[in-house]
């Protein structure tokens, strides 16, 4: 495989806490890993983004996920990071990886792998 361009870095807003009936970052980012969709998830604490939403300007009190997967698993964490965001429409930023540490590359795409033979863990 090649060191470059089969990784990719996926960005996402999430709300910074769980609120009992909508998972937070940590709970979404938890459920990714648990599955095997990638390798690592940074959540990035105290961002605040304002945005257009159904005409008005908002502002949320959110943490950014940055989320390092293959590529060949970009398709599935998409469908599953939609199926389980707490947002009408979620971000999904998927960004080349186009260079960085060889090592690191192979462990993001190793871990970003369901073993063979073994279904992923049940997220929560």
């Amino acid at each position: 495989m090649s060191a470059h361009g089969d990784v990719v870095v996926v960005l996402n807003t999430a709300p910074a806490r769980a609120d009992g009936q909508k998972l937070g970052a940590h709970e979404l980012a938890d459920a990714l890993l648990r599955e095997r969709l990638c390798a690592c998830v940074n959540v990035v604490p105290g961002l605040v983004s304002h945005y257009w939403w159904q005409g008005a300007i908002e502002r949320s009190e959110e943490a950014l996920l940055v989320i390092k997967t293959a590529r060949s698993r970009v398709a599935e964490l998409t469908a599953r990071l939609v199926s389980l965001h707490p947002y009408e429409l979620p971000e999904v930023l998927v960004l080349e990886a186009s260079g960085g540490h060889v090592p690191y590359l192979d462990w993001v795409r190793r871990e970003s792998s369901a073993p063979e033979g073994r279904a992923p863990e049940a997220s929560a």
